[in-house]
């Protein structure tokens, strides 16, 4: 079994403008990801010839709010011409708008039965639309101990309720394992629990969200795992190099290589 193995272009080569990193990573033989489009090309980035497994699928909104509903679902069909032009499939969403930082536009310091009933209606929605556009969006876990505090539905267990929940297929879970490292560990039967409801899987190790062997987790041994899960989807490294792409890179391959 193997992975598809991308690489975040946001995060690496950052001495380059974007289009270099995404020619390197593509030279490299990895897929390519970006964060936000309304400041890309999309003619340009097809043209590197890369293939591209993710982009965020919305500019605002969020899942709870009446208003926030509307604009995520307006942004997210906004989003989707873009992704068709560069030919990229999966769209990431989060459980809010995220601000300068990664810190959440709207954040939430407790989390009730209406908000949870509120998100799953949005993102029924959600699915709709890419039902309708022949695309996924992929819900993304974060931790809201270190990156994105206050941020509603983060956790691993929150995405994957919601996600099954819903039951499309044009909404899947985007489990981000550094995230989910720091917010509830237990990864394995994290996995174990998360594959049948999963559209991408991203790594970056703890501490310092740097490539893969550069903290506490043993990467082969969770890569051993998703292919155990039966997952042989993409896996994405988010992650900024501890120093050297180009090694960063290599090591990245090295710990999703069965």
């Amino acid at each position: 079994m193997t992975f598809t193995l991308a690489v975040c272009a946001e995060m690496v080569f950052t001495q380059l403008p974007l289009l270099e990193r995404i020619e390197r990573i593509h030279a490299a033989g990895f897929a390519a990801e970006i964060w936000g489009w309304t400041d890309k090309d999309s003619a340009a980035l097809a043209a590197t010839g890369a293939t591209f497994t993710s982009m965020t699928g919305y500019v605002s909104g969020d899942l709870i709010t009446p208003d926030g509903a509307d604009d995520l679902l307006r942004t997210a069909e906004q989003s989707i011409p873009f992704a068709q032009a560069i030919r990229c499939s999966t769209l990431n969403l989060h459980g809010t708008g995220l601000g300068e930082g990664g810190l959440p536009v709207r954040p939430v310091e407790v989390v009730t039965g209406d908000m949870w009933l509120a998100a799953e209606r949005t993102l029924s929605r959600v699915a709709e639309l890419g039902e309708r556009h022949g695309v996924t969006f992929v819900l993304e876990n974060l931790n809201t101990e270190v990156d994105h505090p206050g941020t509603p539905f983060g956790r691993a267990a929150d995405a994957l309720a919601l996600v099954g929940a819903v039951d499309s297929p044009h909404l899947k879970m985007n489990l981000d394992l550094y995230h989910a490292q720091i917010g509830e560990g237990n990864l394995v039967e994290l996995i174990r629990r998360s594959a049948p409801h999963l559209g991408e899987v991203q790594v970056a190790d703890v501490p310092g969200r740097c490539e893969p062997g550069t903290g506490e987790v043993s990467w082969p041994f969770v890569a051993r795992a998703l292919a155990d899960a039966g997952y042989d989807g993409v896996v994405a490294m988010e992650a900024y190099a501890s120093g050297d792409s180009d090694l960063a890179l290599e090591r990245f391959r090295e710990a999703f290589t069965l």
